[in-house]
């Protein structure tokens, strides 16, 4: 919309892990002055007079709707004060490369991001912030298989809520200045108690894959999902592989949330240690397969994994790095 004052979304398509409106970023939209028109087809989005600052507080601090203001504000004229803002390491990242194209950005305390819209923007040189969900992934499918995994790019600052609960439940890692060596040391896992939460607390991607890992724990873990409403349809997979996972509407975390008494099924109880077995797994979404994956290499016997396809979408030459981690399977496309 700033280079042709017009832009069009086809319909499209997600994980199914729980409500994600996209009514967050069409509010954001018109609050700069742009037009939503939704057609049968799609979405259309203009700004014939160019987008105007606006003052924008967001009523959960969403990622991506952060992002949508940022990119918005960066070249709309005047100033625009975003309240409710998500502050995490991408977000921040994002906000780097901005300012290095000419942006005016200042992040203020209490989740408040400051944008005065400037007119040109020019080319930048910036490497990207490596991808923390992927990098936690990997990290507990070594734990899980009992493995040993050097995940080049990882950086301890934007991992530290996440190595805590790895070292909790009886993971080891050693840091270094290019990456991050996960293993499982030896010893037997420990449960723990995990909310999830927006930055800097645990991220809900992170939560899937570390559930295998705590099926192998001693005792009762809990997760307590606080971002997304249905993020626990992956368990039933898990439980046909011989988990114990109990799913509840009740907020079973420390602190009550946003889902409790909705009768949203948002917590997890996971009994462990339990052997896992091989069996016939349809990937359901993002990173719910990819946990599926890691649970039927860390089961006994011989499991098909179905869809998986759609791991593709965010876990980069993923069938790649399974082969050089010596996974024992076979891949048809």
């Amino acid at each position: 919309m700033h280079r042709l004052g017009e832009a069009f979304i086809p319909g499209l398509g997600g994980c199914e892990i729980g409500n994600r409106p996209v009514d967050f970023h069409f509010d954001v939209l018109r609050s700069f002055g742009a037009v939503i028109e939704k057609l049968p087809t799609g979405t259309r989005l203009s700004a014939p007079d160019g987008l105007v600052g606006a003052k924008i507080e967001l009523p959960y601090p969403s990622v991506g709707a952060t992002e949508q203001v940022l990119l918005s504000a960066v070249a709309a004229q005047g100033v625009t004060e975003l309240r409710g803002a998500a502050i995490e390491p991408e977000i921040v990242d994002l906000i780097a490369i901005l300012q290095k194209m000419g942006a005016v950005i200042s992040v203020d305390t209490d989740r408040v991001i400051r944008i005065e819209g400037v007119k040109v923007l020019k080319g930048f040189t910036h490497r990207a912030l490596f991808d923390r969900n992927e990098a936690a992934s990997w990290a507990s499918a070594a734990l899980a298989t009992g493995g040993d995994i050097f995940v080049g790019g990882a950086s301890q600052v934007e991992m530290m809520t996440f190595l805590n609960v790895f070292r909790k439940v009886g993971g080891g890692f050693d840091i270094a200045d290019d990456g991050i060596r996960f293993f499982h040391p030896g010893t037997q896992l420990q449960p723990v108690v995990i909310e999830t939460d927006v930055h800097p607390g645990f991220m809900t991607d992170w939560q899937q894959p570390l559930v295998v890992a705590l099926t192998q724990a001693q005792g009762l873990s809990i997760v307590h999902e606080t971002v997304y409403e249905q993020r626990f349809g992956f368990t039933d997979a898990l439980n046909q592989m011989g988990a114990q996972i109990q799913i509840y509407r009740e907020c079973l975390g420390g602190n009550p949330c946003r889902f409790g008494q909705r009768n949203f099924n948002h917590s997890a109880v996971i009994s462990g240690p339990t052997p896992l077995k091989g069996a016939d797994i349809r990937v359901p979404d993002l990173r719910g397969g990819f946990s599926h994956v890691v649970a039927a290499l860390a089961a006994s016997g011989t499991s098909n994994v179905s869809n998986v396809q759609l791991i593709s979408r965010g876990y980069e030459r993923f069938i790649q790095k399974l082969e050089d981690l010596g996974a024992d399977f076979q891949f048809e496309a």
